[in-house]
């Protein structure tokens, strides 16, 4: 269990939110979850170039990148050999009851530092299954990080879904997506396939570190549509996060997957870049 190293608002310690801020009324903002080791932000340029893109997106007129860089900074200098660091960037605290983003806003920056434990039993494989619920399209917030993640509260909150490492998560139209918590890549020979996320789901940090990364191993990434049983009938698969890194994937429901070390040697490279 992750537990709370520190809290910062606003560059201020403390851990009490407005209650008239946009992202508890209505959850208008967005987040990043940064791996920190040996007290270095990992892969911080990504995270927060996928936050500056968030923000337009959105319409956040986020201008506080260099005072939320020091934050971050200071954050990582006080944290343990690992650690997790959340970023959440808010439109503020909301000038009039409504939707309507009225007015100007002052965005507002929180900066979290969490333990983390060290997941050496996924490096073996991990067992997901497939999620009862399905992911509503929306291209306007699509690959972006935003708060509102209600669709993955309920599918990690369905029977089952404890006794697995994650859950698949499928579109309207039973194409996989990705888990809950992670990117998903379906591995036939040196091709690598990975969901689009255009439609619905997330553009993650290290997802986008294995296809900038693929072409180090002699291997190619496409992203594309994958049903189901596309994926069940790859050679290997494996998944992706921020904390986790590449882990192979053993089995999904009563499918087993052979693991052929691709996930491995992603794994292994990645791990030892200096970022």
């Amino acid at each position: 269990m992750s537990e709370v190293i520190g809290c910062w608002i606003d560059g201020e310690s403390g851990s009490m939110l407005p209650v008239d801020d946009r992202a508890v009324q209505y959850g208008d903002g967005l987040f990043e979850t940064i791996l920190v080791r040996n007290q270095r932000a990992r892969f911080l340029e990504l995270h927060l170039a996928r936050l500056a893109a968030g923000c337009g997106r959105l319409g956040i007129n986020f201008d506080s990148m260099d005072a939320l860089r020091a934050e971050i900074a200071r954050a990582a200098a006080t944290a343990p050999s690992l650690a997790i660091l959340k970023i959440i960037v808010t439109r503020g605290s909301a000038r009039r009851r409504g939707y309507a983003a009225a007015g100007a806003h002052s965005p507002r920056r929180i900066v979290s530092l969490f333990t983390t434990p060290v997941a050496e039993s996924a490096r073996a494989g991990v067992e997901l299954r497939v999620a009862a619920l399905h992911l509503a399209a929306q291209p306007a917030l699509a690959g972006i990080k935003h708060l509102n993640r209600l669709e993955n509260v309920l599918a990690a909150n369905e029977p089952g879904h404890a006794h697995c490492f994650d859950s698949l998560l499928l579109d309207e139209h039973g194409q996989v997506v990705g888990g809950t918590m992670t990117n998903v890549f379906a591995v036939r020979g040196t091709q690598l396939l990975t969901p689009a996320v255009d439609r619905c789901g997330v553009a993650g940090v290290l997802r986008a570190v294995v296809m900038r990364e693929a072409a180090a191993l002699g291997l190619t990434v496409t992203q594309g549509r994958v049903p189901l049983a596309e994926l069940l009938s790859a050679d290997e698969a494996f998944i992706t996060n921020a904390r986790i890194g590449v882990v192979p994937v053993s089995r999904v429901g009563e499918h087993v997957f052979r693991m052929n070390g691709v996930a491995q040697r992603l794994a292994a490279h990645i791990e030892a870049l200096d970022a």
